[in-house]
């Protein structure tokens, strides 16, 4: 019930404040400005921890991290103008990966919002493509209710991002009105159950059905949910990028591997031959339908939102509703496991056989610089259930979501809507954060390693125990592979060397660098073993990277 009496505050930070604890906010990253000062002045008396952040993009890396992993909503803290304007990148990486962020963001006092003054910009236009919810406070008493309602926007549904503008004026004033509470988890329940039932149909004719796994499969109450559908239906299964691990090992048998970028995969040669496709979680933006859907399938979507209108995704059933009551009762109606048809088992056997030969031989790639496959294999040595990984975006990041396997739902976090350089270390400090017990991998390219490095000094502030993997190589590779094929030469790829060691060293925290092959696994163990932050640098040969755009098979390498 509303009450009547509004609450006085002698500064409108202190409601934020307030409001931000009421929320259950741990933390807040950010960098302090003019016009938000008062709120991180409130942030002192508060029982948030403060976070300084180096570059305001990795203050929404890190918000997005901490919102993906717990399903509460990060949060970003920055000033007005190029605060502001340094965030958009973060927010638009959030909202295309489905991490609940709240951005809050300085502006000019309400006077002076049409005059050209300092910083004066129109940050709510700006930021309203790339998130859920955009809106700036306009009178003191909405500002808790604005607040409050960012907070719904980027956790309900596909989550996202929210950007709130706070005039300095609004900030800095008294003003008036209550701490909303949080209304708690906003509770779906199933698709109908006359809908499931007729998907249950299609199901129990089809001879080759397949699911294909999303980003919000992957959230560990639906990942529970679809672990019992597989025991129950015995149905292949593939998965975008941002779905990794949501697929048990019970069921590693009729996984086919992720799909993503070249439609050259296992999942995808389950896809082409299915006559029945079944999207759980899945977003276009995470592997656009064109690449994957022939249109010759029955198409079934199972999400929290209807399906966006494609030419080439236009569902013949939809359920909607709670992902993980739909899959349940979905398994339910299922009365016998599937027999694989003969061109569907032989695809999962050949990409079990696949899985076999790295897991034997990748060992001994012995070339150096080292083959790509000669660092997932070792990678995987090290990345066992207590270990979260975050991926960066580079050529590293297709042969690690091809060939590195995880079991754990959100696990691995890997940018695809995006594709955004430097995630990687800011991700994997917010992941620390949610749960410093866990041992936290970060790899990235050399390039994506420098859009973001400065948070090495964040890193070693908190003592956060983060492993950083940089596969090094002097080039931005994946564009570097895609121009080759196009125009048969490159164009502004390359660039100089760094001795990432020293540089590693220069920030406090533990530097490490392999030259020679028998170096690397020996480098990465000592390495997990720094209680803080390290950085191992490892030379890479990308010589078979055009191979990536065919039909690789590991027997060509391995």
């Amino acid at each position: 019930m509303k009450s009547d009496i509004q609450k006085e505050w002698a500064h409108g930070a202190d409601l934020i404040v307030a409001q931000l604890e009421a929320q259950g906010v741990k933390q807040v990253f950010g960098i302090p400005g003019a016009k938000v000062d008062k709120v991180y002045d409130s942030l002192v008396d508060s029982s948030i921890q403060t976070i300084p952040v180096r570059h305001e993009a990795n203050a929404a890396f890190m918000a997005a991290a901490v919102g993906r992993l717990t399903g509460k909503a990060g949060v970003a803290l920055v000033t007005s103008g190029p605060g502001c304007s340094n965030l958009i990148t973060g927010m638009a990486t959030a909202t295309s990966e489905g991490d609940p962020v709240v951005a809050l963001g300085g502006a000019v006092k309400r006077a002076d919002s049409a005059k050209l003054v300092h910083q004066s910009m129109d940050t709510v236009g700006m930021f309203r493509p790339v998130t859920k919810y955009s809106v700036e406070v306009g009178a003191p008493d909405a500002l808790g209710e604005i607040i409050a309602n960012a907070f719904r926007y980027a956790e309900m549904g596909r989550p996202g991002g929210s950007f709130v503008s706070l005039p300095q004026d609004i900030v800095d004033g008294p003003v008036c009105g209550n701490v909303l509470s949080p209304s708690g988890d906003l509770l779906l329940g199933s698709a109908p159950d006359s809908a499931i039932h007729s998907v249950a149909d299609k199901i129990a004719k089809a001879k080759n059905p397949v699911i294909l796994l999303g980003l919000m499969a992957s959230q560990p109450h639906n990942a529970k949910a679809l672990h019992r559908l597989l025991e129950r239906s015995h149905i292949p299964v593939t998965s975008t990028y941002q779905a990794a691990g949501a697929v048990s090992q019970t069921h590693i048998t009729r996984f086919a591997g992720r799909v993503g970028l070249f439609n050259n995969q296992a999942g995808d040669r389950l896809l082409r031959q299915a006559d029945l496709i079944i999207t759980i979680g899945y977003s276009p933006v995470e592997y656009e339908p064109a690449k994957w859907n022939s249109g010759s399938a029955e198409l079934v979507h199972i999400d929290v939102l209807p399906a966006e209108t494609d030419n080439c995704y236009q569902p013949d059933a939809e359920l909607i509703g709670d992902i993980a009551s739909t899959l349940d009762k979905l398994a339910e109606r299922i009365d016998s496991p599937l027999h694989l048809s003969p061109e569907s088992a032989e695809i999962l056997k050949d990409r079990h056989h696949q899985r076999e030969l790295l897991a034997m031989r990748g060992h001994q790639l012995n070339q150096f610089a080292l083959h790509p496959l000669r660092i997932v294999r070792a990678m995987q040595d090290i990345i066992n259930s207590d270990v979260t990984l975050t991926v960066d975006m580079g050529s590293f990041h297709i042969w690690i979501a091809r060939y590195l396997y995880s079991f754990r739902a959100r696990q691995i976090m890997i940018s695809n809507g995006q594709q955004t350089m430097g995630v990687a270390l800011p991700w994997a400090i917010g992941a620390w954060l949610v749960d410093p017990s866990r041992k936290v991998v970060s790899v990235s390219g050399d390039g994506g390693f420098m859009q973001s490095s400065m948070e090495l000094e964040t890193a070693v502030r908190l003592g956060a125990n983060v492993l950083h993997i940089i596969w090094v190589d002097n080039a931005y590779n994946m564009v570097a592979i895609q121009e080759e094929q196009k125009y048969q030469r490159l164009s502004g790829v390359n660039f100089g060397p760094i001795d990432f060691k020293a540089y590693a060293e220069a920030f406090g925290a533990a530097g490490f660098a392999v030259e020679s092959a028998d170096q690397l696994e020996p480098i990465l163990r000592q390495a997990m073993d720094v209680q803080g932050p390290a950085v191992v640098a490892v030379p890479v040969d990308y010589a078979d990277n055009p191979k990536l755009m065919g039909q690789l098979h590991l027997s060509q390498i391995l």
